[in-house]
């Protein structure tokens, strides 16, 4: 298997990457809206895309968060709300706003479930800062360290109670940096000290016997207290020191995509970089033929330590049809929007 997550370039398959992925097996897969027209369509794409492994349970992943981050869109999906609306409830009320976080994820992940989709890119444990740039903003769950913890824990639960597993990120922690990272290497100052606030959050719910992350994704920032020279993404000191040693997590780490302009050279270059870090696993989203070819060619096997996180973490998702999805749906729906209605919010 190649350590490796890849987009798709449409709404169907291409006999070159059907061939190609057959050839490679790649880890995973991401899609994008760009990807998915219909709710028929979606689940034969990704029924297409299990057919070439014969597994089940393969890795298809997708960025839905709510709000602006959003691939699958109305009218023919429900929308759903940023982070940052269940931070406002929180300061009225702790244990509604769990409860409506909870909610919410598991509606979203019915969504997600019933397209055939494995796994979610979310929560977001990011700790926003003051002054921060915008792309965290109303992503995130709040600037509080526990805060962010019980409510990302809350969307966990609630991806798994739908069949979905969660992402947590942006590891160690996007939520102070002054640049975004599509766009430039964003580079944070703090001491370890200050830096103490940021990984709170993800050592939290590593360490939460009954809400343990089991998928990060990793941060495209270089954090000078840590390493002057690299992002987290290909920073073996920040991998092995920071993630696995201090944080704890010992779950499947994925490199952010790397397409982001935040990192230097080729593209498979930076995958081979990141995996060299101790990535367990390269994202490339955006379906370049030539990339993905040069991907495959670069990395190494994935490792048995790598396949075995990637099998506990997929371990409690199912996509199997549930007759009652609509009604627990719908039920999810109504508890979530009574629940914000205390703070006057409307999704």
């Amino acid at each position: 298997m190649t350590p490796a997550i890849f987009g798709l370039s449409g709404t169907i398959l291409t006999p070159g990457e059907r061939a190609f992925f057959g050839e490679c097996d790649p880890a995973g897969y991401i899609l994008f809206g760009r990807n998915i027209e219909s709710r028929d369509q979606l689940r034969a794409l990704t029924d297409e895309v299990r057919e070439i492994h014969g597994r089940e349970r393969t890795l298809i992943c997708i960025d839905q968060e709510g709000g602006r981050v959003a691939r699958m869109k109305p009218p023919v999906w429900a929308s759903y709300p940023p982070g940052a609306v269940f931070d406002q409830l929180y300061d009225l009320a702790p244990a509604s706003a769990i409860e409506a976080a909870r909610a919410n994820a598991e509606a979203l992940g019915l969504d997600l479930a019933q397209a055939g989709i494995t796994v979610d890119c979310l929560p977001l444990l990011d700790v926003r800062q003051p002054g921060a740039h915008d792309v965290i903003g109303d992503r995130a769950l709040g600037a509080e360290p526990l805060r962010v913890a019980a409510l990302g824990r809350a969307v966990l639960d609630g991806l798994a109670a739908a069949g979905v597993a969660g992402v947590v990120k942006h590891i160690p922690g996007h939520g102070r940096a002054h640049a975004d990272s599509h766009v430039e290497l964003p580079t944070v100052t703090a001491t370890e000290a200050e830096l103490e606030r940021d990984i709170a959050p993800f050592r939290t719910l590593t360490h939460a016997p009954a809400g343990r992350a089991l998928i990060a994704m990793t941060a495209h920032v270089r954090y000078t207290a840590w390493d002057a020279d690299n992002p987290a993404t290909q920073s073996r000191f920040v991998i092995e020191e920071i993630v696995r040693n201090r944080i704890g997590f010992d779950g499947l780490l994925l490199s952010d995509d790397l397409d982001m302009e935040a990192l230097a050279g080729s593209v498979p270059k930076r995958a081979e970089q990141a995996v060299a870090a101790g990535c367990d696993i390269a994202l490339n989203c955006w379906a370049n033929m030539d990339d993905m070819i040069g991907i495959a060619d670069r990395l190494p096997a994935m490792s048995e330590l790598a396949a075995a996180r990637l099998e506990r973490a997929l371990a409690g998702t199912s996509i199997e049809a549930r007759a009652d999805l609509a009604a627990r749906q719908a039920e999810c729906v109504a508890k979530r929007d009574a629940l914000l209605a205390l703070i006057g919010a409307r999704v």
